[in-house]
């Protein structure tokens, strides 16, 4: 999604989508809002309060390519993951 784009669904200029990026300006609350849904996040994440932004940047943006994949690939995927997180908790609690 573009600047112009995502200034368009936010319904702010481009020029003022640009002095938040800069830091020249900070938005509204209704304006976070609007960009809390439109990429379907909380306010929280976007102002760095929430539990995703303590996140390792390499694993989020692992998690943004697997959210690309298609429904099928997601599926195979999701069902290794879940084997593997599976068999770490049953190690760890028999090692305890």
């Amino acid at each position: 999604m573009s600047q112009e784009d995502l200034a368009k669904r936010i319904e702010v200029s481009r020029t003022i989508f640009g002095n938040y990026e800069r830091n020249a300006n900070t938005p509204s609350i209704e304006v976070l809002i609007k960009m809390a849904r439109t990429f379907n996040v909380t306010v929280d994440y976007l102002i760095g309060e929430g539990e995703i932004s303590s996140y390792d940047k390499e694993v989020m943006k692992r998690i943004e390519d697997i959210d690309k994949l298609d429904p099928e690939t997601k599926e195979h995927l999701f069902f290794l993951v879940d084997n593997i997180i599976q068999n770490f908790k049953t190690k760890q609690a028999f090692t305890k």
